[in-house]
């Protein structure tokens, strides 16, 4: 009784330890795309964190001693500076940068407008909401590019295209 007939549990370790030596083709091509996707989603995290940059940028008028008169035009600045730099690196800063220095004109319009106003004392209350308003679009809209989000300002004249 040596001839005992060969238990099928006894060969499928084999088998598997075979399979597991040798990647499938599928497995390997597979395996192949996944480095140039890390390698993008890495341009895709520097890419959002300039465009967010792009848009924070403009907070930068509201701080320093120069933000009770010249706070707009400093909000342009900061924009301005980061698009010009990595336009040409990024879409999506490209993008975003155009929104943030659009909107930052509009923002500075408005306070020119708001400023004359104030002659008829209705200006001093539309420069308060014009800078909430500038805030808070400003933080919705560098949380927007950091999730990588095209994000377009509700009130803005679109003078770079």
């Amino acid at each position: 009784m040596t001839d005992e007939p060969k238990n099928e549990d006894t060969q499928e370790p084999e088998a598997n330890e075979a399979a597991d030596a040798a990647p499938a083709p599928e497995a390997a091509a597979a395996a192949e795309p996944a480095a140039p996707a890390a390698a993008a989603s890495g341009d895709d995290k520097d890419a959002r964190m300039w465009a967010t940059f792009c848009h924070l940028a403009a907070l930068l008028g509201l701080l320093g001693p120069f933000s009770a008169g010249f706070g707009s035009i400093l909000g342009i600045v900061g924009p301005l500076v980061v698009w010009l730099i990595k336009k040409d690196e990024y879409d999506l800063v490209n993008d975003q940068g155009k929104e943030a220095l659009n909107f930052q004109i509009t923002v500075l319009i408005a306070v020119i407008v708001s400023a004359l106003l104030r002659l008829i004392l209705i200006g001093f209350f539309l420069l308060f909401v014009v800078a909430i308003a500038d805030i808070i679009f400003v933080i919705i809209a560098a949380i927007k590019a950091n999730q990588g989000e095209r994000y377009r300002y509700p009130v803005c004249i679109r003078f770079i295209k």
